[in-house]
């Protein structure tokens, strides 16, 4: 009762954690319908395409081993030194079948839940010994699904199996009539096609059982809310995850701001240290407002955003210094800063209304007032006159 509990308290989907976890135990996606599919598939084929020299070899096999020449003075003794020879000749002979059905079963195996070596997945387990619990396995939910999965597979191959029989048993019997020769190609023939029919059969089952099989998986790795929660706090605790997160949500920002750079009129630059995107909206802000900024490579990167999409890029170092340094990001530019940036913004607007014929608007040299003139470290700049001009 308190294992039903706890399973109906899981309602969370499992982690990338858990699934990691859950691998290194050997608890991967696994498919025995899928695995017998396909083995019984590819041995039929590598026996069929083989079929000849196949034969020919074992018939050569047999052939020696009862064939006596001369008279023979122990036939027993003799007679089991044939035997064994020829069982173990049959037996090199059938290797190459045995490691196509092992190369088909990792094949399979890898194919649907990956490759994976564990040796928790093989280790003895005290708890499969209780037998209560294994009472309740034999006639819990899980072995009525079984068991109603084990007779649809039976009825399906059944049904295959026997429309074949049906559709072929008059020519079986008019093969009882035919030459040997022609009779043992053709029933060969016969047993590979219903073979065929058969694994098709198999090959549906799998189709069905390989989502069960997720879904049975995904469900037994469930996790409760506390689960999820303790996990995350562990994580969270560990410093490579920190940096991994500051880290994703550093590049998640970056990527932010560049999907902003569309959004602005203009992109005042340093030229290369420094790049401060500005929008400005009349109806919204009094101001223009900073949508993305960056140093170095991250300005590097704005800069190149805004030419691809047809920002004007601005050179101003002073102004973009200043923006860079005194205004955060989303944050309408301060009053000190008003003069210097409409000159910008005033030059902007004229480019976009320009016409050729038309005298081109000057490009202006915006001052900036002393307390906003920084180094490109950060620090303000002392300087006796009231503005810088760059």
């Amino acid at each position: 009762m308190s294992e039903e509990q706890d399973q109906d308290d899981k309602t969370e989907d499992p982690t990338l954690r858990r699934l990691e976890k859950a691998r290194e135990e050997g608890q991967v996606l696994r498919s025995q319908d899928a695995t017998t599919a396909s083995v019984t598939l590819g041995v039929i084929s590598f026996l069929y395409l083989g079929g000849t020299w196949l034969g020919s070899n074992l018939a050569e096999i047999f052939e020696s081993s009862l064939s006596f020449g001369g008279f023979i003075r122990e036939p027993s003794a003799v007679l089991i030194k044939q035997f064994a020879g020829a069982l173990v000749e049959t037996f090199l002979f059938l290797i190459p079948i045995f490691f196509v059905a092992l190369a088909l079963v990792i094949a399979t195996a890898a194919g649907i839940g990956g490759f994976v070596l564990s040796s928790k997945a093989v280790a003895p387990q005290l708890s499969k010994i209780n037998p209560l619990k294994g009472l309740a396995r034999i006639f819990g939910l899980r072995a009525i699904i079984e068991l109603l999965k084990a007779v649809l597979k039976f009825s399906l191959v059944a049904a295959f199996a026997g429309t074949f029989l049906y559709l072929t048993l008059d020519y079986f019997f008019y093969l009882g009539w035919a030459d040997t020769n022609l009779a043992i190609k053709e029933s060969l023939n016969l047993v590979f096609l219903g073979a065929a029919m058969t694994s098709l059969a198999l090959l549906a089952i799998a189709a069905i059982d390989i989502p069960y099989q997720r879904f049975e998986l995904i469900k037994k790795l469930k996790m409760s809310k506390k689960d999820v929660k303790d996990e995350l706090k562990e994580m969270e605790g560990q410093p490579e995850v920190r940096q991994q997160i500051r880290r994703k949500q550093r590049e998640l920002a970056e990527q932010r701001m560049l999907d902003d750079v569309p959004k602005a009129d203009v992109v005042i630059t340093n030229p290369s240290h420094f790049a401060v995107a500005l929008a400005y909206d009349i109806e919204q802000a009094a101001a223009p407002r900073v949508v993305a900024k960056g140093s170095d490579f991250m300005a590097l990167r704005i800069k190149e955003k805004a030419l691809e999409v047809g920002v004007e890029v601005f050179e101003a170092p002073p102004l973009a210094r200043a923006l860079y340094f005194s205004v955060e990001l989303g944050v309408c530019i301060p009053e000190a800063l008003f003069q210097s940036v409409a000159q910008v913004i005033a030059y902007i607007y004229g480019l976009s209304s320009w016409r050729p014929g038309l005298e081109k608007p000057k490009k202006p040299k915006p001052k900036v007032p002393s307390e906003m003139n920084f180094d490109s470290s950060g620090n303000r700049k002392v300087n006796k006159k009231n503005h810088v001009e760059w």
